[in-house]
């Protein structure tokens, strides 16, 4: 690897070890096995490192989760029981990469001072969107239409990061994936009870 993919490296090994704020530049040059300057030169601060390695693990298990769901999920499984394939690997994911989480709950409140940071959380939305609303319908994402996108998406982005949230908070009474199954169920019934009849 070059000094920029080291220093990516190092950042997202801080990340997990330490967490967003109490990570520092001599954290990750250590972790990185490369002087402190190069930060600056390759990511010009501390933060812009972070946030490009958050924004990498996050990506790296936005891909483990569709590999994930891919094994699990057969050629004839309904929306439902995709729904539920993806969710148990989701809330899986809650204890095995609790650090990723917190330091991406940290992010978000730093970008309430950092507006670079904040347009790069918004844009990771818009794309965990389509990718949640594909992994669902089971399509590929440049399949997935805006609407699509926007309106599914949204409520499962929503979804998640409720969840992620009470999962961090109470590990021992966090929602499973039958749990989210189940209330989204129960929900339909409420809004639409003449469908849930038929």
């Amino acid at each position: 690897m070059g000094n920029r993919e080291d220093l990516l490296a190092g950042a997202k090994h801080c990340l997990r070890e330490r967490g967003y704020a109490r990570t520092t530049v001599r954290d990750i040059a250590s972790a990185a096995g490369i002087g402190m300057a190069a930060i600056g030169y390759h990511f010009g601060s501390r933060e812009a490192l972070l946030n490009a390695a958050l924004l990498q693990a996050l990506d790296d298990w936005s891909e483990e989760i569709g590999r994930a769901v891919a094994a699990a999920a057969d050629a004839e499984a309904t929306a439902g029981e995709r729904y539920e394939a993806v969710w148990s690997e989701v809330v899986r994911t809650f204890s095995t990469h609790r650090p990723l989480w917190l330091a991406s709950v940290e992010a978000f409140v730093q970008a309430e001072h950092a507006p670079e940071l904040r347009r790069q959380i918004a844009a990771g939305h818009t794309e965990g969107r389509r990718v949640l609303a594909a992994q669902l319908l089971g399509t590929p994402q440049e399949d997935v239409p805006d609407g699509t996108a926007h309106t599914l998406g949204t409520v499962l982005l929503a979804l998640l990061q409720g969840v992620m949230m009470q999962s961090l908070a109470d590990p021992g009474r966090a929602p499973s994936a039958t749990d989210v199954a189940e209330g989204l169920r129960a929900l339909t019934a409420v809004l639409d009870p003449a469908g849930s009849e038929g």
